[in-house]
């Protein structure tokens, strides 16, 4: 079986450049999906219901694509259409869904519309970003998989970063950041817009710039035979057969990714409460909030980029895992005793730190561990300790709430909890390295 040859840092760069735009998308879904209906009039009590869609797609989607890929072989490569065509799909739906409060249509509909738009554009943005992921695993040896994935965890931050920052700086630059009641402020607006230019741009750059290994090469480098071509592999079975790895991350990552719904969820109103002083989504202090809501994610993605050059000088990773966890932990539980805006800087910044670990921890422990025949497909139902998470806190945000004292704050000290949990479990993690890249 042959050996994956060592890449060059830009090539590494240009399989995951398109990350970053992918990565704007996703950073103003995160930031302003609440924002968005709270202000098209949504109950805090039910707000934790509409984040259930995004992760329900992604557990469908994901899947589907990394299996759909591994058998596929198009001119463009096995990867590259589908991330194509995912982008295509969530520059459209980003052009329309911060418009859901704009079409004169009743609060019933406008709700409607902005659910099913939000819908595709986290299918989509699904189907753009898996891609990305099994490149890495399709293309880098053992030896690189660790600086691919830091290359890729710093290109999500820092698309991060921009989508963030997108709705403050269009309001410093003299965009309102007001509008008539049940209608998202043109700061918003614009920022989607600019999202979805920039992400069909960098995504054109990827596919022009990375070429896939053709068929054959690939089962020469994944030491894939005529008779594992021919096995049918169903999701169940791969699911049996997974390594004991796949189960362990998992458990980390249903704490991680629950902890970082509740702040996706509940940080706009929590800090409009304890800082601004105000519930009231049609205020003006409301949405001067949603804009600190960017600051604060912003803060969040340039701890994590600082911490991510951080991590690689641990030496055991296991313990970079848990500790990065636990100052996330400690992050979110601090936003309940600062009330100063600048203060809560801390705050994120410390929640950065995990955020850096989840993004390249899980992936490259899981991408050793696995061979190159369904790696898509692994991938994909990887993504279900990602989505699911999502899924559970979602349903249970609402009771949760309320047994919290209806105080949005509380949700987000409840994160740290969770975090601080998964730190514990990553004690579980036996990391393993896959026949594949041995010599």
């Amino acid at each position: 079986m042959k050996t994956k040859p060592d890449l060059s840092f830009w090539k590494l760069w240009n399989i995951s450049f398109g990350f970053f735009g992918v990565q704007i998308a996703y950073a103003l879904q995160s930031a302003n999906i609440s924002r968005i209906f709270a202000t098209l009039g949504a109950d805090p009590h039910s707000l934790s219901y509409f984040w259930i869609l995004p992760p329900l797609a992604g557990i469908i989607v994901q899947p589907i694509i990394g299996s759909a890929s591994d058998r596929t072989w198009t001119r463009y490569g096995r990867r590259m259409p589908y991330l194509f065509v995912g982008s295509l799909i969530a520059v459209l739906v980003m052009c329309l869904l911060p418009n859901a409060g704009s079409f004169s249509m009743t609060v019933h509909a406008a709700m409607i519309f902005g659910l099913v738009a939000l819908m595709f554009l986290d299918t989509s943005i699904n189907m753009a970003m898996q891609p990305f992921k099994m490149l890495v695993g399709d293309m880098v040896n053992e030896k690189q998989k660790g600086l691919a994935y830091s290359i890729q965890s710093f290109l999500c931050n820092a698309g991060s970063l921009a989508g963030y920052l997108f709705p403050f700086l269009f309001t410093w630059w003299g965009i309102s950041n007001k509008a008539a009641e049940g209608v998202v402020p043109n700061s918003v607006i614009y920022s989607f817009y600019i999202g979805a230019a920039i992400l069909i741009l960098c995504v054109i750059y990827t596919v022009s710039k990375v070429k896939e290994m053709p068929p054959k090469e690939f089962e020469e480098f994944h030491g894939i035979t005529a008779e594992e071509k021919t096995q049918k592999s169903d999701f169940f079975s791969l699911l049996r057969h997974a390594p004991r790895v796949f189960w362990t991350v998992g458990l980390v990552q249903f704490f991680s990714w629950a902890a970082f719904m509740y702040m996706w969820t509940y940080t706009n109103g929590a800090i409009a409460d304890t800082v601004w002083n105000t519930t009231d989504p049609q205020s003006e202090s409301y949405q001067i909030a949603g804009n600190w809501v960017g600051i604060y994610f912003a803060v969040q993605a340039v701890g994590s980029v600082i911490w991510a050059v951080v991590l690689p000088m641990f030496k055991h990773r296991k313990l970079a895992y848990s500790f990065s966890l636990i100052l996330g932990g400690i992050g979110f539980i601090t936003t309940f005793f600062f009330r100063d805006q600048y203060l809560l800087f801390i705050s994120f910044a410390l929640i950065g730190c995990a955020w850096a670990a989840m993004l390249a921890m899980p992936f490259t422990i899981l991408t050793n561990s696995i061979s190159g025949k369904n790696m898509g497909a692994y991938l994909g139902l990887f993504n279900g300790t990602i989505c699911i998470p999502q899924i559970v806190a979602a349903l249970l945000g609402g009771s949760l709430f309320l047994l919290l004292g209806k105080q949005q704050v509380n949700m987000l000290v409840f994160a740290g909890i969770l975090l601080i949990v998964g730190a514990v479990c990553v004690a579980f993690i036996k990391e393993t390295i896959a026949h594949q890249d041995k010599k």
